[in-house]
């Protein structure tokens, strides 16, 4: 992850400054400028000075810059931690919630099972009561009907008696 980041990031750094040796060095190699402009020995070491202290300058801005990345950087990671922190309670959060959802709706439905096996319970014996109230009146119409029946038969049999009585006389 830093890698990645900080590869993205806009170079903030400056060129390298060379250690003062080196300067020293460069500056005995280089061609003195000619006494006759006025810049004698006493221009070399303060360009000398001025060098060095253009050196640290540069070093303490480095060191600066360097140190506000790495603690930027520290201050990323924190954050990464954080939000991976956040997020992984948030997961045990909804794997509660979830546990106990499906909990509760087994409860529900258990209790809705229960109460449809009562529902049941009560129905059936409301319908043996009304199945008895019908088997009571499907017997006494078959009574009925064998009455009826007989009377029939009877009012048939002195029909014809009439009849010939009637036809008799």
């Amino acid at each position: 992850m830093d890698a990645f980041f900080f590869d993205k990031l806009p170079s903030t750094s400056q060129s390298t400054p060379k250690p003062r040796h080196e300067t020293t060095q460069m500056n005995a190699s280089c061609p003195q400028m000619d006494p006759d402009e006025g810049l004698g020995t006493d221009h070399d070491s303060t360009s000398e000075r001025s060098s060095s202290m253009t050196m640290s300058t540069d070093e303490s801005q480095e060191h600066q810059i360097s140190s506000r990345i790495d603690d930027i950087g520290k201050k990323v990671q924190d954050l990464v931690g954080k939000i991976n922190d956040s997020r992984t309670m948030d997961q045990t959060i909804m794997d509660n919630f979830q546990d106990k959802l499906v909990e509760k709706v087994g409860e529900i439905c258990g209790q809705m099972k229960e109460h449809m096996y009562t529902v049941y319970e009560e129905n059936s014996h409301a319908m043996q009561a009304t199945l008895q109230e019908l088997t009571l009146v499907l017997e006494s119409c078959s009574k009925l009907n064998t009455e009826l029946h007989t009377v029939s038969q009877a009012l048939a049999g002195l029909n014809r008696g009439l009849t010939l009585h009637r036809s008799t006389e």
